[in-house]
């Protein structure tokens, strides 16, 4: 029975899952027979579900950090110091002293991540495996890569935010706004790493600061356009109980497992026709009393997916 919330919404909280395994195991497979069984698995599959981590965007190119941060954001790097810029995701954590510091940075931060950047193609990659396929992707990812990929937006849950998004710093209001054209204008006019008071950006309800649309505090703005996809999820799992269904796992460490790893595996763990497929560089542990139906390969993910696709097509 799927539990509903306000507005007939589905309460997305009975996804999540807080159990690991206690069983995990790093897989001994060759790469090639792991590559082939879980080709077999892809092709054999009624549906795929996707869940796809921050590994997977860092797989494909999107790094943040290296010669991409520091060539990029030298003049944060300078004025506020090595120790505290030591990459995009750590910069994000300074304690800036104005909004027009923090918005000097982010506007930056939004463009390099979310819309300068083209389609990787490790995501489109992905997209030719699964593209004849029923599909959903559930994501923690932020920069929009699945939906530049040729991914259908109707077959995207970021639950997240969006790096693209702004809100009302205290959730005054269940509504996010659209920023591009205003980190455009933040980026051309910023001197010194700072914006133009001008251009910081103010609740329109409570007249209060605005923030990015991401999830780092109980603030976070669950939209209505947020709880569409969540509900077009919940349909989804409902519509392929008893197929054959491969989960394919990229890139989901232990650092938020409750909202892709553990589901995952509960999926499997409660459905004998489900198998899971998990891509991770460092941590492709999985349970083993999954026998066959679970595959960890660890590893070049760019490389995994090119030689899925090669293998299924």
């Amino acid at each position: 029975m799927i539990k509903k919330i306000k507005k007939n919404h589905v309460d997305w909280q009975q996804f999540l899952c807080g159990t690991p395994a206690r069983d995990y195991i790093f897989q001994k497979d060759a790469y090639e027979s792991q590559i082939h069984a879980a080709a077999e698995l892809i092709k054999n599959a009624d549906a795929v579900i996707i869940g796809a981590g921050a590994g997977a965007s860092t797989a494909a190119g999107l790094s943040y950090s290296g010669k991409r941060f520091t060539d990029n954001f030298s003049e944060f790097i300078e004025k506020y110091g090595k120790a505290y810029m030591t990459d995009m995701y750590a910069a994000g954590f300074y304690p800036f002293s104005s909004e027009e510091a923090k918005w000097g940075y982010w506007s930056k931060h939004a463009l390099m991540n979310r819309f300068t950047t083209p389609p990787f193609p490790l995501y489109k990659e992905l997209y030719d495996i699964v593209k004849d396929k029923e599909y959903f992707v559930l994501t923690t990812n932020v920069d929009h890569q699945f939906l530049k990929s040729g991914f259908s937006d109707s077959r995207i849950f970021a639950t997240q935010g969006d790096y693209g998004e702004i809100q009302c710093q205290r959730g005054c209001h269940q509504k996010v706004y659209d920023a591009e054209e205003l980190f455009i204008q933040m980026d051309e006019a910023r001197k010194d790493c700072l914006i133009p008071s001008g251009l910081v950006p103010k609740c329109p309800v409570c007249g209060g600061n605005m923030a990015m649309h991401l999830r780092c505090d109980n603030y976070f703005v669950e939209d209505e356009a947020w709880h569409e996809s969540a509900d077009r999820y919940a349909d989804f799992l409902a519509d392929i109980k008893g197929k054959k269904v491969a989960l394919l796992e990229l890139g989901v460490g232990f650092n938020t497992p409750i909202i892709i790893r553990f589901p995952f595996e509960k999926l499997v763990r409660e459905n004998e026709t489900y198998s899971l497929i998990r891509l991770n560089m460092d941590e492709a542990v999985v349970p083993e009393n999954f026998g066959s139906r679970a595959i960890g390969i660890g590893g070049d993910m760019a490389k995994a997916i090119s030689d899925l696709k090669g293998r299924i097509k």
